[in-house]
């Protein structure tokens, strides 16, 4: 990481939100941290929530806020004090998150739209505001949103969550092609990481106290958002501990009708061929 660069971190107040915050002061980058201070379902408010790590971090190289990620135009705001601040803005990280633990069978409108909404809608449209902001300035920048290995291999009980971090991997590839022309890099991590969203999983009922952290996830932020990773764009990446891997959606070869087209018996009878992976 660049000395003096200016990251805008969401969901700074915890896990990995603050692991990153604390790494990028670390390196000598300043820090707009913003979050609302909710529980881990996304519930509540606690206007006092950025105040450890401002407590530990000092306020020479980081600023705080207590804005909501989902209110219309906090991107704008959040973009605009963090430049009044520190002069300018380089990178964003949306590590802002909540919890959604549902079945599939309980999952009804409200509910899909509360799984979306901070999961993708909030991501997608700071990184809409941030990129305009760059494009129109004509200056650089880098973004790093999160998803989940769900995206690609489902979970049981996380269909909206799943749901949502597909999303982000489709947006952020997206996003990624669409302005990679004007040097602003888009790029998703997939981290496995003990924090207070997580640490209920299954996964981590064997995992002793202290590894997996969120700790381990910070470097590969770091890396996305250095001049290092320039020519890195729409790229996902995993991290869980000490092993870091790319997930990438794959086609197989498939199978090529005899005719124009495809009988469903056909269908049924190259079922295996269609769908193998050679």
């Amino acid at each position: 990481m660049t000395p003096d660069r200016t990251i805008v971190v969401t969901g700074a107040a915890g896990g990995l939100g603050s692991a990153i915050a604390r790494a990028l002061v670390a390196a000598g980058a300043n820090v707009f941290a913003v979050d609302r201070g909710t529980d881990p379902e996304g519930q509540g408010s606690d206007e006092a929530a950025l105040q450890p790590l401002e407590q530990e971090l000092g306020r020479e190289r980081l600023a705080t806020s207590h804005a909501d990620v989902l209110a219309s135009e906090a991107a704008e705001q959040a973009f605009d004090a963090a430049r009044e601040r520190f002069g300018a803005v380089h990178g964003l990280v949306m590590a802002a998150g909540a919890r959604h633990r549902r079945g599939i069978l309980k999952l009804g409108q409200a509910e899909v739209e509360r799984a979306l909404a901070l999961g993708l809608t909030a991501p997608l449209t700071w990184t809409s505001a941030f990129a305009r902001r760059w494009v129109g300035e004509r200056a650089p920048g880098s973004v790093v949103l999160f998803t989940s290995p769900s995206a690609f291999f489902g979970a049981q009980r996380q269909a909206g969550e799943a749901a949502a971090a597909a999303g982000i991997v489709a947006a952020t590839r997206s996003a990624a092609l669409e302005l990679r022309r004007h040097r602003i890099r888009v790029n998703a991590v997939a981290p496995t990481a003990r924090t207070r969203l997580t640490e209920d999983l299954p996964l981590f009922k064997n995992v002793k106290a202290g590894s997996l952290g969120p700790e381990g996830v910070a470097p590969l932020v770091l890396h996305l958002l250095s001049d290092a990773s320039e020519a890195v764009h729409g790229e996902v990446v995993g991290a869980a501990g000490g092993r870091m891997y790319a997930l990438h959606a794959r086609e197989t070869t498939g199978a090529f009708a005899e005719g124009e087209s495809f009988s469903a018996a056909e269908v049924g009878e190259r079922w295996a061929e269609i769908t193998s992976g050679r």
